[in-house]
């Protein structure tokens, strides 16, 4: 069952698992999900159900997948996504019982894939069947959030050559009731520019949706550190690039614009904005612009698979234009 949470005093929240047993989170638990809830872009809605759902898993070397209780649900401590970061992933929504934008999200996570000379074991339409088994188990329809996670798989030791990778990379699928809180959408977010570039294709192509995400965790250490939501990071040339998590757009004299594809991951629901604001009749620019540029935009967003589009209110203390959610940011939001 969905179980409930404990009374006040710092009591622990309960649920009663699929075995009928009783499971118990501890007042640090408890703190640590507070904190979780707490990021505006990410910000959601905690759903005890959470601790009870069915996780998938291909064990890449037995080549089977199945579905693992959440608490049992474990990969190896010698799985290459543990030991190096060596895989890739992708964040998908649940909406009616339908995944949004799945050729989409297949398409970047092979042709990622295939960068880094991975061979997933299976079609597309397999992974994809992988994902609906999951969903499918789990009862889920609405306000589902999937990280769709491949790692190279099992190492007999730990070393990076994945030429002594044993079988098929390992998949997961973990799927969460998350409901992403409208507090941000109506309220807005606060950005700060940060000391981490994103880097160009011969260090590491940022249109890779790796495992190996330091860069983008060192700019959010930095947001945090300074109070704010999220680090807007520049390119090598000292053009804003992107965000931590999220990707960026402003708006200036009714023009749409945000950056060009160089050193970015190239988002799904980035481009969706921009088809949606073209057809709407809005000018659209994916162009390099400075700070200075920011700072005087009529309005700022970014845009992310979870988040959906959200407004921003301020970068590195300056107000972005009246400093509430604006026109074209509402237009866009429907």
């Amino acid at each position: 069952g969905d179980g409930g949470s404990g009374g006040g005093g710092g009591g622990a929240a309960c649920s009663v698992d699929k075995r009928g047993r009783i499971v118990g989170g501890s007042k640090d638990e408890d703190e640590t999900e507070r904190k979780e809830k707490k990021g505006g872009t990410h910000a959601y809605t905690a759903d005890p159900r959470n601790a009870d759902v069915l996780i998938g898993l291909r064990d890449g070397v037995r080549d089977v997948f199945e579905l693992t209780w959440r608490p049992e649900a474990k990969v190896s401590v010698f799985d290459s996504g543990f030991v190096l970061g060596d895989g890739v992933w992708e964040g998908i929504r649940l909406h009616g019982g339908v995944l949004l934008f799945a050729k989409a999200h297949f398409r970047r996570l092979y042709q990622g894939a295939k960068a880094i000379d991975m061979d997933l074991g299976c079609t597309p339409a397999e992974l994809e069947a992988m994902v609906y088994q999951t969903v499918d188990a789990n009862g889920m329809r609405e306000h589902v959030h999937i990280r769709l996670m491949v790692t190279r798989g099992l190492k007999p030791t730990p070393y990076q050559n994945p030429a002594i990778t044993i079988g098929k990379p390992t998949i997961v699928v973990a799927a969460e009731f998350k409901a992403a809180s409208e507090t941000p959408k109506r309220e807005g977010i606060r950005l700060m520019t940060c000391h981490v570039r994103r880097g160009a294709p011969d260090v590491q192509d940022q249109a890779w949706n790796s495992h190996s995400k330091l860069n983008c965790i060192a700019a959010c250490i930095q947001a945090n550190n300074s109070g704010v939501d999220e680090s807007l990071m520049l390119d090598p040339h000292g053009f804003v690039a992107t965000c931590n998590s999220v990707h960026f757009f402003i708006v200036v004299d009714d023009v749409l614009i945000t950056s060009r594809t160089k050193y970015i991951l190239h988002g799904i629901t980035r481009a969706n904005i921009i088809a949606i604001a073209r057809r709407a009749g809005m000018e659209v620019r994916e162009d390099d612009f400075s700070l200075t540029t920011v700072y005087s935009a009529d309005e700022a967003f970014v845009t992310g698979t979870f988040a959906g589009l959200i407004p921003v209110t301020e970068v590195d203390g300056r107000t972005i234009g009246s400093g509430r959610r604006g026109a074209a940011v509402e237009r866009l939001q429907g």
